[in-house]
């Protein structure tokens, strides 16, 4: 079975070598420059002590200091840290910020600790990878299962090892720790951003109202959510949704209230069965599906926002959508993405479509180090503007190379590192 990082490596050496590099540099550039695992040790409310695998993967900083975020999931391994790290790298690269990239993480469920266990795992983490990491080194931000509360735990930690307050150390921190206006929305803001622009010039879709564009999101986080709520707040028909534990999907001419399904989740935990008619939610056997049906759901675009490896050879013929943006990273195995330029279907690569994330936080860190605060607006439209370009700009490559946006994105992203490495 091919890995993710495998995956990822595949990926970058085909852009790598459309450039006509030389094997040698190739080798030398999807090589991580440090990869680090630690135990994590901490205290259980029981007075017991456990220990969790941890892991901190710095992929390049040609470019600036590494930038990525730290997730807390069970899945977390050394393969998928180092994929992802290279994703940061190459996510960085499209959108043309100063940064490398990293990732790391902990390979636990929080939602099986106390709120003081978490605290102290989130506080012996940093303690374990505290000499690699500082505001011109490698700065961590949000991921999986981590939020600004833990951002905080984290950065505070960090000020009391530095012996000094350090807010430019991480990013996605609570706005009185020096976080950021639209940090939270920014990665799916960023996304409708790279969506409409995509929008506009395809052939079956440009000449469509949002009203007649449909819309499927898989994943109902902090992303998933906003990617939702500002798709329905301009117009756009959002028929299914779900998160981990479920899915529902509107039937005939209805439309999901996103705000109100969230309303209901937070009552019963989850997204399905939430069907909301009229600020009024109900739930609605009837409109549950499964997740994976959720994916091969007829409509014009599919958002996956959840885990990756969503869409591979096993549902890649089944998927319907005309357009799918990748709201997660990693979501689509090669294989499924051969299949889907066979199928003349759009996918618009996660290096590209959720790189409002790392730009919210480049904007952040940017505010941190000027001892600066940003209204919203000004946040997002800065947001706005580095996606609008960074859109254009693989537009214009994929033009250039006649190759898929993917592969165009990867294309621009290697030709940027490399010239930052010579």
């Amino acid at each position: 079975m091919v890995t993710f990082s495998e995956d990822v490596i595949a990926l970058f050496r085909q852009a790598a070598e459309r450039l006509k590099l030389d094997p040698k540099v190739i080798g030398a550039l999807v090589m991580p420059d440090r990869e680090v695992s630690v135990s994590v040790r901490f205290k259980k409310d029981d007075g017991s002590w456990a220990v969790v695998p941890g892991y901190r993967i710095q992929h390049n900083n040609a470019r600036g200091p590494y930038k990525g975020g730290l997730r807390f999931h069970r899945q977390v391994d050394h393969d998928e840290a180092k994929a992802l790290a290279m994703l940061m790298t190459l996510k960085c690269a499209v959108a043309d910020l100063p940064y490398g990239g990293a990732k790391g993480g902990l390979a636990i469920d929080p939602k099986t600790l106390s709120a003081g266990e978490l605290e102290r795992l989130s506080r012996a983490f940093i303690r374990a990878i505290f000499p690699l990491i500082g505001p011109q080194q490698d700065i961590p931000a949000p991921d999986v299962n981590t939020n600004p509360m833990i951002m905080g735990w984290l950065s505070d930690e960090y000020n009391k090892l530095a012996g000094q307050p350090t807010p430019a150390a991480f990013t996605g921190k609570p706005i009185d720790q020096g976080g950021s206006q639209g940090r939270e929305e920014a990665t799916a803001f960023g996304g409708v951003v790279v969506l409409e622009k995509f929008l506009l010039e395809h052939p079956e879709l440009k000449n469509k109202k949002p009203a007649e564009i449909t819309v499927a999101i898989q994943g109902f986080g902090n992303v998933g959510f906003h990617v939702a709520r500002i798709l329905a707040e301009k117009g756009y028909h959002i028929v299914a949704l779900s998160d981990s534990k479920g899915a529902i999907a509107a039937r005939g001419a209805d439309r999901l209230d996103p705000i109100a399904v969230d309303r209901c989740r937070k009552e019963h935990g989850t997204v399905a069965g939430c069907y909301c008619q009229g600020g009024v939610c109900d739930l609605n056997p009837k409109a549950q599906i499964s997740n994976e049906s959720l994916l091969t759901w007829p409509v014009d675009v599919l958002i996956p926002a959840a885990l990756e490896k969503q869409l591979h050879a096993s549902n890649a013929q089944d998927i319907k959508a005309k357009v799918v943006l990748e709201m997660a990273n990693g979501v689509t195995t090669i294989e499924a993405d051969e299949i889907f330029n066979n199928r003349d279907i759009l996918v618009i690569p996660d290096i590209l479509a959720n790189a409002g994330g790392v730009t919210g936080s480049y904007l952040e860190w940017q505010q941190n180090l000027k001892s600066e605060q940003w209204t919203t607006q000004k946040v997002l439209d800065q947001v706005a503007e580095i996606l609008t370009n960074a859109s254009a700009d693989v537009r214009a490559t994929q033009k250039r190379y006649n190759v898929s946006i993917r592969q165009a994105a990867y294309v621009l992203a290697v030709a940027r590192i490399n010239e930052a490495t010579n």
